[in-house]
């Protein structure tokens, strides 16, 4: 196959993938029409926290449009759009009554987000570990993680594939828990034919850059329920209720409002969502294959439940063992090769410096607070929680950009994977002769 293109050979590959985000002249069309329009923000057409605007309007708010048509997309009732996902999590926790004293367990292998609306909840935030062959979080695990204080899971459907809902719902029947579905990468996602983000009490979804749809930033919640998409309305409108004096505030709210320069976006990036994850799909299921032939390449498993899989990202395992290289060496030589690929998250999120520290608020809340007043050593989760720790070492990600190109796109990474593995021996030989 020829040298290593880290060693001096030519690289596999010399011409960039698919780039990202995908727009053309709609979304151009959509952003003059809301400048020229002179109504930038949602309450120009109303008051702004009616589920739907008024019909008889002679124009629609563009954030109530996409709200209304990315809920149905996803089997939802009602969506409520916001600033981003982080946001949305905030927002739909407060929503369902989750406070100090509170016990939320949330998945360790995911964006510290998930975990860190719960402690702007004052809430705390208990980790269950994953399973190894989808990187989703385990059930059987989550439920060995509930305390008489736990009242809520968030499930992350990572890298877009559908966490196993049936099992949570399960769970959380028995132990009388909210279950939230953080749907961040699992835009048009499907467990069991039932859309993602419309199977727990709530979903919330990113718009965030790198994400399957965007707008740059942006968020939603989907409910089914409707009084608690009004209560999520009335958070995220700095605490207002319909039908109430403006400058009447009934909660304690945020102003999280999606503008309509985002609501117009994603208009026009909901109409090409299905067709490019239909695109991502095909080229995933290729790789899934002909990586799998690579010994010591290990692609994630697709559940018979995951009906629709997104795929934000394309994820498969190394085993340094068999390649005799480090996966950071590896990582280099496939991005030397052309394929622009990283090791996704460096540790899981009980790791980073804030819960090592405790650094949440002042006076040790949330852990210190009087509702709760529990120890918790979060570098202890390390124990516990063995599977996520594996796959910071082992992931291997790629951008779902990438899965947006031709069959022969696809070869190029197996290519590049299967010469790094013929090579392999080139690396012992390298530090032989004394080359770092």
């Amino acid at each position: 196959m020829g040298q290593l293109a880290i060693l001096g050979g030519k690289p596999v590959r010399e011409r960039p993938f698919p780039s990202w985000p995908v727009f053309d002249d709609s979304e151009e069309r959509a952003l003059v029409n809301v400048l020229r329009s002179g109504k930038w923000w949602r309450y120009s057409y109303g008051e702004g926290l009616e589920l739907r605007e008024r019909e008889d309007s002679q124009s629609r708010s563009r954030v109530a449009e996409f709200q209304e048509a990315f809920a149905r997309f996803q089997g939802a009732k009602y969506g409520v759009g916001c600033a981003n996902g982080t946001a949305a999590i905030e927002v739909a926790l407060k929503a369902l009554g989750i406070g100090p004293g509170d016990e939320v367990i949330v998945p360790p292998y995911t964006f510290i987000a998930t975990a860190s609306a719960v402690l702007m909840n004052n809430a705390v935030p208990i980790f269950a570990d994953i399973d190894l062959e989808t990187f989703n979080m385990s059930p059987p695990q989550a439920e060995k993680a509930i305390t008489p204080s736990t009242r809520a899971i968030i499930v992350v459907h990572f890298a877009g594939h559908a966490a196993d809902m049936g099992a949570f719902q399960q769970i959380a029947a028995r132990h009388n828990l909210i279950l939230i579905e953080d749907a961040a990468h699992a835009h048009g996602g499907a467990w069991n034919g039932r859309g993602l983000g419309s199977i727990g009490h709530a979903g919330t979804f990113s718009f965030q850059a790198s994400k399957n749809m965007t707008a740059g930033e942006g968020g939603l919640i989907t409910v089914s329920d409707k009084d608690l998409a009004i209560k999520c309305e009335s958070y995220m409108w700095a605490g207002r209720d319909f039908d109430r004096p403006w400058y009447e505030h009934h909660r304690l709210g945020w102003n999280y409002r999606m503008t309509e320069f985002q609501g117009a976006i994603l208009i026009e990036q909901l109409k090409r969502i299905a067709a490019q994850n239909a695109t991502r799909h095909q080229n995933a299921v290729y790789l899934n294959r002909r990586l799998a032939e690579i010994h010591g390449i290990r692609p994630l498993a697709q559940r018979d439940y995951a009906t629709s899989h997104s795929h934000h990202i394309y994820i498969f395992r190394f085993d340094q063992s068999v390649f005799g290289i480090s996966r950071d060496e590896f990582l280099t030589a496939l991005e030397a090769e052309g394929i622009p690929c990283s090791g996704g998250y460096a540790h899981p999120i009980y790791k980073n410096p804030m819960f090592l520290h405790q650094d949440f608020y002042p006076r040790g809340c949330p852990l210190a607070c009087g509702h709760y007043n529990h120890t918790i050593d979060y570098a202890s989760f390390a124990d516990t929680c063995p599977n996520a720790e594996r796959a910071c070492e082992e992931a291997v990600w790629l951008e779902h950009r990438l899965l947006l190109g031709e069959q022969a796109d696809m070869e190029d990474v197996v290519r590049a994977v299967a010469k790094i593995y013929e090579r392999r021996g080139d690396f012992r030989a390298r530090r032989a002769g004394g080359h770092n």
